[in-house]
């Protein structure tokens, strides 16, 4: 990380947070270095958590001490996770201070088996904050039609949010209201707004996947070289037009009355994250999703291949509100009949889909931590 092309995305207000947590980046140190070359904040997943924890020794010694405790496995899960997130925001904990709560969060999300229950959410939430007793700590929600309820009554609550799995700009647009909601609440009850803090994850490349593979399907009966024309030119385009049209609503919404007079009691804008930011397809730029993206009141979450093509190659400069009037062209395409792709339909896939390439790694994780514990238990 010697080329400090993450530091001056910085320059141009956007934040980078790297999507990864292990045991063994935290105890290493290298998770402090990290700090100091440009990642300012950190975010966590049930995937993530199941290739950190599943087949990895690091963790044996804490799950034997669990054992002993007779833990069951959601607890001993609990247990491993709430520890690694306490510690890494202790790391972070300088970046929270130095940037007066902007930065330096780590996030976890709530169990996946809950998107679509808003109590159990809410009582989860609550529940997680308290454990990790941290003030750096964000709970992820899922931007579900259960969830948005949820993050309006855990920000009332005085709990920092990110707001996950958000593929529409009406989904955003949700996940707004909520914190607006949120915040709003806080303020009749005459309780402090200025250190709850949001993030509205906003997801990219699993939309190009998605619609790339409609148009391939498409492509395939198709000879008219006009009609073929059309659906090539928007292959890999839509996911960034999509968000740059989402920053506009953004912005809409920071320059309306409603919400300085919330700025004006010390409330923090809830910041567009720009999440799924791997390249998947290998004919794309592996920093595309963070090239075309980097501007004002955003943050980026970067997987680590992905920071290091950044730090080694990104192309910094302020993108987010270039080629805006195009974006909205191309979104309107879609609709052409040559095209044809209902992209709400691509939306409601895409956040079916997402919740279930959470819930599998959890319920994969629990049952890899199962057999841990069976065969750990004769040393314990």
């Amino acid at each position: 990380m010697t080329a400090n092309h993450l530091l001056e995305i910085k320059q141009y207000g956007q934040s980078i947070w790297m999507d990864n947590l292990t045991r063994d980046l935290i105890e290493s140190g290298e998770l402090k270095k990290l700090t100091e070359n440009g990642i300012s904040g950190i975010t966590s997943n049930p995937a993530i958590f199941q290739k950190a924890i599943a087949g990895n020794a690091t963790y044996d010694k804490a799950i034997e001490s669990g054992i002993r405790d007779g833990k069951p496995v959601q607890e001993m899960y609990e247990f491993l996770v709430f520890e690694d997130i306490r510690n890494a925001c202790d790391v972070f904990r300088p970046v929270y201070e130095q940037t007066d709560g902007l930065d330096g969060y780590v996030s976890i999300e709530v169990p996946p088996t809950i998107a679509h229950d808003t109590e159990m959410t809410i009582q989860e939430a609550k529940r997680y904050r308290d454990a990790i007793d941290r003030p750096n700590v964000m709970i992820k929600i899922p931007g579900t039609a259960a969830g948005l309820p949820a993050v309006e009554a855990v920000i009332a609550a005085g709990i920092s949010v990110n707001v996950t799995l958000l593929f529409s700009v009406d989904s955003y647009l949700g996940a707004a209201e909520a914190y607006l909601k949120g915040l709003e609440t806080r303020v009749a009850n005459g309780e402090d707004i200025s250190k709850v803090s949001s993030v509205a994850s906003f997801f990219l490349s699993r939309i190009d996947s998605n619609i790339d593979a409609r148009i391939d399907e498409k492509l395939k009966g198709i000879d008219d070289m006009t009609t073929r024309n059309k659906l090539v030119a928007i292959k890999g385009k839509v996911a960034i037009a999509n968000a740059k049209l989402a920053y506009q609503e953004y912005k809409k919404i920071i320059n309306s009355d409603r919400w300085k007079a919330l700025a004006e009691k010390g409330a923090t804008v809830q910041r567009l994250l720009w999440a799924s930011t791997s390249t998947k397809n290998p004919e794309y730029n592996d920093v595309m999703y963070v090239d075309e993206l980097i501007g004002p009141d955003t943050v980026n979450t970067l997987p680590p291949n992905t920071i290091e093509a950044c730090a080694d190659h990104c192309d910094v400069a302020s993108r987010v509100e270039t080629d805006v009037d195009e974006a909205y062209t191309l979104i309107e395409s879609l609709n052409d009949p040559d095209i044809d792709i209902h992209l709400a339909e691509v939306m409601d896939e895409l956040l079916t889909e997402g919740i279930e390439k959470f819930v599998q790694p959890f319920e994969s994780l629990l049952g890899s931590l199962q057999e841990k514990i069976d065969k750990l238990a004769p040393v314990a």
